[in-house]
């Protein structure tokens, strides 16, 4: 457990992970190196500054981490933002990695004869059963959502329901499993967030984390 004077930055497994280095790498901050292995079972990593470190979590949880203070800091895509719009988290900035959407997909045997507009309740399997329900809602649309943590393609073949919401990227995956994409709710990128309590208790510190991230995704987007 960090001492009561580091700061806790959390950070998603995988994809984003990934392209998070050289963000990292820019802001001046070096993990130790078994951070930089995606087999590595170790969950948190001193870095370069004794103050803070890193927790390598699942994407969701990092927005429970970071409202729950255990992590002060963290780097969480607008769709997980969305889904849990936890009042004690504050997005201060767009990172401009993990580009992706999120969006409805139903069987493309379907497309043809199907008719969005027409939709009075649907049966969807997704991860983000918040987003969801409020998306068709907007549009006086019922949603029965069936929460799924991965294999999401599998659910409309196999039956369980005939839509689907998920993030895209190429739309390949879709494309593998008979599936195309017929609405787009959102665009979904990574953005520093931030514990509101701990950012009134440590202001100093913690903006001045958030003007050396904003100075490294300025200079990746000049």
């Amino acid at each position: 457990m960090s001492s009561a004077a580091s700061l806790v930055l959390a950070v998603p497994k995988g994809r984003i992970q990934k392209e998070l280095m050289p963000v990292l790498a820019r802001v001046g901050v070096k993990p130790e190196a078994a951070f930089a292995d995606p087999d590595s079972r170790q969950l948190q990593f001193a870095t370069n500054h004794p103050g803070l470190s890193i927790v390598r979590v699942r994407s969701f949880d990092v927005a429970t981490f970071v409202a729950f203070g255990a992590a002060q800091l963290g780097v969480a895509g607008n769709d997980v933002l969305m889904e849990f719009d936890y009042p004690e988290i504050y997005a201060p900035l767009d990172l401009g990695i993990g580009h992706c959407r999120l969006a409805v997909a139903e069987p493309a045997a379907l497309v043809a004869s199907d008719d969005p507009r027409r939709w009075s309740h649907v049966r969807v399997a997704t991860k983000y059963p918040g987003i969801t329900r409020r998306h068709f809602a907007e549009r006086g649309v019922q949603a029965e959502c069936i929460k799924l943590n991965g294999a999401m393609e599998l659910a409309p073949k196999l039956g369980v329901c005939r839509l689907i919401v998920d993030l895209v990227s190429t739309g390949r995956t879709l494309k593998e499993n008979g599936l195309v994409e017929v609405e787009q709710i959102a665009d979904v990128t990574s953005r520093l967030v931030v514990n509101r309590t701990a950012l009134k208790t440590r202001a100093r510190e913690i903006r001045s984390w958030i003007d050396r991230f904003r100075e490294a995704a300025d200079a990746a987007a000049a």
